[in-house]
């Protein structure tokens, strides 16, 4: 199965998450560079498709994306979806009126504390009121020990993928993954099986 091909089913997976949670008002979506920034874009396009007002917010120069994300990014480039390279000033203005946030910034490979922008931008989405959706973990938490880097999104709900990452487990992750969702991405299930029973 191709990556770009994963991508889609994770981006609109979560998509109907948070159409199942009730939208109410425009999305906001917060992308990293990485592969997390790339399910957020799909779901940009997802909640476009069904008439939802999202706005993208992408925290790193688009220069640097790349593969399934970069091409991601660029279907959304051509899909008239507001789309801005922002630091935390332009974000904030972004969240007056948002109904979601989706933090799509940081995913399975970050560890430690998250670098700036991202430190500021975390700080920022936990302390805007606005409810949270992280997309496969919350951006800061580690997803094989639950440990939260300083700061860690706190977030009301977590779609993940495939299959719960042990981390999202943990006691003290409950506070940043609030609900978690496991989202069928279509890999096979003889090989989730597998996953899950040697945990490798």
């Amino acid at each position: 199965m191709t990556g770009v091909m994963l991508m889609e089913n994770a981006g609109r997976g979560t998509t109907d998450v948070l159409c199942r949670l009730g939208v109410g008002g425009p999305v906001v979506i917060v992308c990293g560079r990485g592969n997390n920034g790339g399910d957020g874009f799909v779901i940009a396009r997802h909640l476009d498709l069904r008439g939802y007002e999202v706005r993208v917010a992408l925290l790193d120069d688009p220069s640097g994306l790349r593969g399934d994300a970069a091409t991601n990014y660029r279907v959304i480039e051509k899909s008239a979806i507001p789309l801005m390279r922002c630091g935390p000033q332009l974000l904030a203005s972004a969240l007056r009126d948002a109904a979601w946030i989706v933090d799509a910034m940081l995913g399975t490979g970050a560890m430690g504390d998250p670098r700036e922008p991202y430190g500021t931008v975390i700080t920022m989405l936990n302390e805007s009121g606005v409810p949270i959706l992280a997309v496969d973990v919350p951006s800061g938490l580690d997803c094989e020990t639950g440990t939260a880097g300083e700061p860690t999104i706190r977030a009301q709900h977590t779609c993940t993928f495939v299959a719960p990452k042990p981390g999202l487990l943990v006691a003290n992750s409950t506070p940043y993954v609030g609900e978690l969702h496991v989202v069928d991405i279509g890999a096979p299930r003889r090989l989730v099986n597998a996953f899950v029973r040697t945990g490798s």
